[in-house]
């Protein structure tokens, strides 16, 4: 049984919750019924149907969070909407990333000049401050003493070492700043709640709106539904130890090259 490490009752939070990796990180442990409250955020849940449909199918187990990285006033409710209902979190997984925005044109850059400023702020903004924020805010309902994960969905792209094909700047940038993120907090939880673990995670090419537009250039073998990737997911995670934290792992387990 995936995540039965998670004593009785005890708490999860998915922030990026509205589709693909995140709702289907919600799903899953709504099916783990030795989980108590399944927190899902995103950053308007009222207009998150298949959210809104789960919620209404678990009312007792799910509760939905706004929060939106990009605004850090709404980290920090949620967080004390957490505290308040004396939540004990043992996972949180940050699913939230961008890659593309057709409303702001921003698109994956294949040459020098298709780089501009306003895509690397978004981009970094969301994939690599976004999730430390949330670390920022929701460590104390981890910091409880028994094991707990924080696990942040990076990208293989994001290896500096295992970079081969150039291209997408700002998205290579940003999660290997994610990386180099999690390694430092990974640095301080070990002196400050070594109970807790934090990893960066690579999903795979999974079949979302984030890779939909490249999809067309992916064996059909590598190219994961997202319940098959959250399931290898929370079984890497299943199988972490204290030593693996501030690593960078594969769907499969495997560490990535920083």
């Amino acid at each position: 049984m995936a995540l039965n490490w998670i004593p009785a009752g005890g708490e999860v939070l998915i922030q990026g919750a509205s589709r693909g990796i995140g709702l289907n990180g919600v799903e899953q442990c709504l099916a783990q019924p030795h989980i108590g409250r399944v927190w899902a955020s995103c950053r308007n849940p009222d207009q998150a149907e298949a959210l809104q449909a789960l919620a209404g199918a678990h009312p007792d187990r799910l509760r939905l969070l706004t929060l939106d990285v990009t605004d850090e006033a709404t980290v920090r409710a949620a967080a004390a909407e957490v505290q308040a209902a004396e939540g004990r979190l043992h996972l949180v997984v940050n699913a939230a990333g961008l890659l593309h925005d057709r409303a702001r044109r921003i698109r994956p850059e294949k040459r020098l000049e298709d780089v501009s400023p306003e895509a690397l702020a978004a981009l970094f903004q969301v994939n690599a401050a976004g999730p430390l924020l949330v670390a920022r805010h929701f460590l104390p309902r981890l910091e409880h003493g028994d094991p707990a994960v924080f696990a942040a969905i990076s990208a293989r792209v994001g290896s500096i070492g295992d970079n081969r094909k150039g291209g997408w700047y700002a998205y290579r940038g940003s999660k290997a700043a994610l990386n180099q993120l999690i390694r430092t907090l990974a640095v301080e939880l070990r002196r400050r709640a070594p109970a807790v673990t934090c990893v960066s995670l690579h999903p795979g090419t999974t079949d979302t709106d984030l890779s939909a537009p490249f999809q067309a250039w992916v064996p059909a073998e590598q190219l994961f539904a997202p319940e098959r990737t959250v399931r290898q997911l929370l079984a890497v995670i299943d199988d972490l130890a204290p030593e693996d934290s501030g690593g960078f792992f594969a769907w499969d387990g495997q560490p990535i090259p920083w």
